[in-house]
């Protein structure tokens, strides 16, 4: 009888054993299937996800536009953060809206996002009009971050990340009263004409302007963010204006107005001021010809907007601030080798 007994004691602390084994290998599963993963931030991000993972399976639009190679590094910083946010149970697909900047190809785009259900959007929308369909968005759940440049009414997104384009334009009339030393013709090419960012940049420009009474502004024209237009453009305002002392580009395709003083034989003679230190711009500021690039970081644009809106989703934290700027770094030949490297 006492063997018998102590038979069934043996048999029943097996079960347990092997039942807390089994209990102990599935909360093993769980913890390990819940731990956070330590991905470090690609070069040029500067946001980290939270600490949190989220509670399903998350997918978030990024729309961007592709009608110049300014949206190259815009795409990449997209592009890492995708790889990056992979780690945290979370898609991202980069959407481009078109070529042609314009407020309905926002609309559209935007429409299709919501229609389809994402979790989060980001987006450029440069245009205003475009407050009304962030604001449908917002209000049916799907939480909006903005970035590069947004229209001149409010909306409902979350936050914007991008370039005080008033304050870079003012950098930008400073930076051209030294270059002419106060006096002297400047020409100015504007991306397109109504999108708010672009009208920032020149209305920042030429109010400063203003007060340099040796400053002639000789035009302002429009190049819907095309370089071979720039190029056209400062070639008709060179011939206008033999003794132009700077063309101020405040949008895409500036080495196109670059690519035109140096083909007219103009180096050293007339200058650029514009924005981006994209390679088709570097490499005309290494020749002389851009005397000054005002940068806004599009790759950082680009992952920190993606990243900023998971952890919003995930962990409902906010920016610090609605408005994120970015430094106005300026690049020039005295210092191209500091800050994007010697030439390869």
């Amino acid at each position: 009888m006492f063997k018998k007994w102590i038979k069934v004691l043996l048999t029943s602390i097996v079960i347990l054993s092997l039942l807390s084994g089994c209990g102990g290998q599935k909360n093993s599963q769980q913890s390990e299937a819940q731990k956070i993963p330590d991905i470090p931030l690609p070069k040029g991000g500067h946001v980290k996800a939270v600490n949190q993972l989220p509670s399903k399976p998350l997918r978030i639009a990024f729309l961007s536009f592709q009608n110049n190679p300014f949206w190259y590094p815009v795409r990449d910083g997209a592009l890492a953060a995708k790889d990056y946010l992979k780690n945290f149970n979370t898609t991202v697909d980069y959407i481009v809206m078109g070529e042609d900047l314009k407020a309905e190809k926002v609309v559209a785009a935007m429409e299709t996002a919501i229609a389809k259900k994402y979790d989060g959007i980001a987006v450029v929308p440069i245009f205003d009009g475009t407050e009304t369909v962030i604001n449908k968005a917002v209000d049916s759940g799907i939480p909006v971050f903005t970035f590069i440049a947004e229209g001149s009414k409010p909306s409902k997104r979350l936050a914007f990340i991008g370039q005080d384009a008033y304050a870079a334009g003012k950098l930008a009339g400073q930076i051209i009263e030294k270059l002419t030393g106060g006096e002297g013709k400047v020409g100015v090419i504007t991306g397109v004409l109504g999108a708010t960012q672009h009208e920032q940049r020149k209305n920042g420009a030429l109010d400063y302007l203003k007060s340099v009474k040796g400053i002639q502004v000789v035009g302002v024209y429009e190049n819907h963010d095309k370089a071979e237009v720039a190029y056209t453009l400062t070639k008709d305002m060179l011939t206008a204006h033999p003794d132009l002392k700077v063309v101020y580009v405040t949008a895409g395709g500036p080495f196109g107005a670059a690519k035109a003083i140096k083909d007219l034989g103009k180096t050293g003679q007339v200058k650029v001021v514009c924005y981006d230190w994209i390679p088709e711009n570097v490499k005309y500021v290494r020749s002389g010809e851009i005397a000054a690039a005002i940068n806004q970081d599009p790759f950082g644009q680009g992952f920190d907007s993606l990243v900023y809106l998971y952890n919003y989703i995930v962990a409902g934290q906010k920016p610090e601030k609605d408005f994120i700027p970015v430094k106005l770094d300026v690049l020039t030949p005295d210092n191209v080798n500091e800050l994007v490297g010697p030439e390869k």
